[in-house]
């Protein structure tokens, strides 16, 4: 804002004689001359003083208008990421996988791909210490990865190659093998369907027992949930060590022997069956849904028993809803009253009975057999798990086929069970 320059006007005052007015016109002069001066001084400190607001002005302008720091790392949005030569590239995609190295090294696996980049860590289930990797993927599919301990050390090499199974999950198969060295040992990895958030992992736990007095062996594995403080997520951990405990503690019953037993036991300790094959179970676990509100998984329970005439399986499922913090039903998923075994059973039969039709007698499935191990009976759909692409329905052996033909596996698409799916319920999200 201008500010107005007031000059006071000059009166010479009253006429002096000739020498006074000389005087008077000198002192005149002089304080025209003072005048302007001090005028001149004003006008300076004004421009000054504007060009000082204008200076402060401008600074603050900018200081306003200029974007706030981004971090290098994420310049984009939360799906993707900003590089320096322009354009975008899809965000790290976290996959995990589960496998071993060689027959008995058990792993569990998690990788982040970006682009041709792979990074992430591995653990051995018997000693749970993370090891970490980094490498590369090309568009063919080759992967290297190599591994380094906490000092940096490399460690080892994976050699394989990524590709994509029947339902669109990644397997990795190759060689390992120490820097150096060709020896080289196979290792297979398959991924999990895990997407949690938050930092949620799936972490496998492990039961083993040998013991050489009674002829027995225990080899279990089981899911547990890490990196949460929802106590539905204990919940559903408790379920699932209660389900594989019971099972170990079961098997471990039956091979406490009677009095009678364990007499009949040491007059046949010659006997080359008796003493070279032993008694053992194994459980194993597949991971085949697993998000922030829902897990579903899989567990295979395999048994022999010293004598048998061959090992037996069957299977359990553990379906839990994460949100509400409970155990899913079968019914829970339809709308009240929906016949939906019915349904189900409709379409396990047709699928059963083609697979027959199409394998001919090597599939060793009988049409009456089928009728009855998958009628619309809900003792025959026990063992079922959700996938994104419908219903998986497990039938153990002897269920709707013979021991040699092995356990049958049908999936009900969701477009069979759309018109009966509850509408809020755990799976309408797959249905939408």
């Amino acid at each position: 804002m201008a500010w107005p320059v007031q000059v006071q006007p000059f009166s010479p005052g009253p006429i002096q004689p000739q020498g006074a007015q000389k005087d008077a016109r000198r002192l005149a002069k002089n304080d025209r001359t003072q005048l302007v001066m001090y005028s001149g001084k004003k006008v300076f400190i004004l421009f000054a003083c504007i060009a000082f607001i204008a200076l402060v002005s401008f600074a603050a302008c900018k200081r306003t208008s200029a974007p706030a720091e981004r971090p290098a790392t994420n310049t984009g949005t939360a799906s993707e990421y900003q590089h320096a030569q322009g354009g975008t590239t899809p965000a790290g995609e976290t996959k995990y996988f589960k496998g071993s190295i060689g027959s008995t090294l058990g792993l569990q696996m998690k990788l982040v791909r970006d682009g041709e980049k792979l990074s992430g860590s591995y653990f051995y289930q018997k000693v749970g210490t993370r090891i970490d990797i980094r490498g590369t993927i090309d568009k063919d599919g080759n992967v290297l990865l190599e591994e380094f301990d906490s000092s940096g050390k490399q460690t080892g090499v994976f050699k394989g190659t990524w590709k994509p199974d029947e339902d669109g999950l990644i397997e990795i198969a190759g060689n390992w093998m120490k820097p150096n060295s060709e020896k080289k040992t196979a290792f297979s990895l398959h991924e999990e369907p895990i997407e949690f958030s938050g930092g949620v992992e799936i972490v496998a736990r492990q039961i083993k027992e040998k013991n050489k007095k009674l002829k027995y062996e225990i080899d279990a594995e089981y899911p547990q949930l890490t990196g949460s403080l929802d106590p539905n997520f204990e919940k559903c951990n408790q379920i699932v060590r209660s389900l594989v405990n019971r099972q170990v503690a079961e098997f471990k019953k039956d091979m406490a022997p009677s009095g009678d037993e364990a007499q009949a036991e040491s007059n046949e300790s010659g006997d080359a069956m008796g003493s070279d094959m032993g008694s053992d179970i194994g459980i194993g676990y597949t991971v085949v849904m697993a998000k922030d509100d829902l897990i579903s998984v899989e567990f295979t329970i395999s048994s022999y028993y010293q004598r048998a005439a061959h090992p037996n399986s069957f299977t359990e499922v553990v379906n839990f809803d994460l949100k509400n913090g409970k155990s899913l039903k079968l019914a829970e998923l339809f709308k009240p009253g929906a016949k939906y075994l019915q349904t189900i059973s409709t379409y396990c039969v047709q699928a059963l009975k083609k697979q027959a039709k199409e394998h001919g007698e090597d599939a060793m499935l009988d049409a009456d057999w089928i009728e009855r191990g998958a009628g619309p009976d809900a003792a025959n759909y026990k063992s079922w798990t959700i996938t994104k692409k419908g219903l998986r329905i497990k039938f153990d052996s002897y269920q709707v086929a013979p021991y040699a033909a092995g356990p049958q596996q049908v999936l009900v698409p969701r477009a069979a069970l759309k018109d009966i799916i509850k509408p809020d319920g755990p799976v309408a999200q797959f249905i939408k």
